[in-house]
């Protein structure tokens, strides 16, 4: 085990893909105690990676031609002995190759085109059958056997700068987590029109929360999704603390961790929540939930089985069979369900 090793992690985005290569540095941390690690991303996930303690150093993918030379002297200054591609596109290929590392490698899927198989010193197959019934940190974790790096730990774990956990203090004062002063953190937002579980159903939950369980409810959105929140705030008769402002990745970590329960869809900020310590209820579409469930202990998925009876009239538009970005699955799940669910996490976290 040398520790003069210099290893990059390519994983251009999204949100959740980045937070979820926590056990995959983790273990790469363990092996190469002293080693240097760096990720590559896109500039709007790097600050994520500022959270993660087993990482050294962030760099961010040109953003134009020009910038191409400079990154391109970066990648050569930086000495790296190892490069694990998580993208395999054409691109990532060519800036593997780029860095001339000694061991390069990446994963070929089961069916899915490979790219630039010139540009890798050893490929880890993945079959399907594996791939769809395992965790995507299991897929992650697979390829640290062609480094021969042992995995001894699955932990995923974001820890928020202290100006954020004071920040947080301040928005959500009392004791945090599992005291006295008990919270739910409601993101009600999703990529994907179709994964949207209905405003009014929110409201009726945030409502029983509130009044059968005295729990208080934060609802925090980016602004594109403000109208989203008016509409939660709206149909509810409890009053909601809401905040509309863009918070940063850290200060939203350091508000999951303060409430340490929180009710979102199947999204990067669910991701980033679990990181950082939260119980998470999850709400999900007909995407592969043991593929992509939050990472970690005591969490809820909640999803209709599948495949699922059409909602018919109920939905917007009609769902396209097969496609999970274009299904209306989530609004099978009743309010009832998730309010229960709500209620055995935070019953479970007081007990712990």
């Amino acid at each position: 085990m040398a520790d003069a090793s210099s290893i990059l992690v390519i994983r251009r985005r999204y949100l959740g893909d980045v937070v979820l290569l926590g056990s995959v540095l983790r273990n790469l941390r363990l092996h190469w105690p002293q080693g240097r690690i760096t990720v590559l991303t896109e500039a709007a996930y790097a600050s994520v990676l500022t959270m993660n303690p087993d990482v050294d150093a962030a760099l961010t993918f040109p953003r134009s031609t020009g910038d191409w030379l400079g990154f391109i002297g970066k990648l050569r200054r930086a000495r790296f002995t190892h490069v694990i591609d998580y993208d395999n596109t054409n691109r990532s290929a060519f800036i593997t190759r780029l860095t001339g590392a000694a061991h390069r490698t990446t994963y070929a899927r089961e069916g899915v085109p490979f790219h630039g198989r010139w540009a890798y010193t050893t490929t880890v197959p993945v079959a399907n059958a594996f791939y769809d019934s395992q965790p995507i940190t299991e897929t992650c974790l697979a390829v640290l056997s062609a480094f021969n790096v042992p995995v001894v730990s699955r932990e995923v774990r974001l820890v928020p700068a202290a100006k954020d956990v004071a920040w947080a203090a301040q928005i959500a004062p009392g004791p945090a987590q599992g005291g006295v002063a008990r919270r739910v953190l409601i993101h009600p937002g999703s990529r994907s029109v179709f994964r949207l579980w209905p405003a009014e159903r929110f409201a009726a939950v945030c409502d029983l929360l509130q009044d059968r369980l005295g729990v208080q409810v934060i609802l925090v959105a980016g602004p594109a999704e403000r109208a989203l929140v008016q509409s939660i705030k709206q149909h509810a008769q409890s009053h909601l603390v809401a905040i509309e402002e863009a918070l940063s990745i850290g200060r939203f970590a350091a508000l999951a961790a303060r409430c340490g329960v929180m009710l979102c869809h199947d999204s990067g900020p669910m991701h980033v929540a679990a990181a950082a310590g939260a119980r998470v209820v999850g709400l999900y579409s007909s995407q592969n939930a043991t593929t992509w469930a939050p990472a970690g202990e005591g969490h809820v998925v909640l999803q209709t089985p599948l495949p699922c009876a059409c909602i018919g009239d109920a939905a917007p538009t009609p769902c396209v069979k097969d496609d999970s970005y274009r299904s209306y699955c989530v609004r099978m799940l009743s309010v009832e369900l998730v309010f229960e669910s709500l209620a055995k996490v935070l019953t479970e976290k007081v007990s712990g």
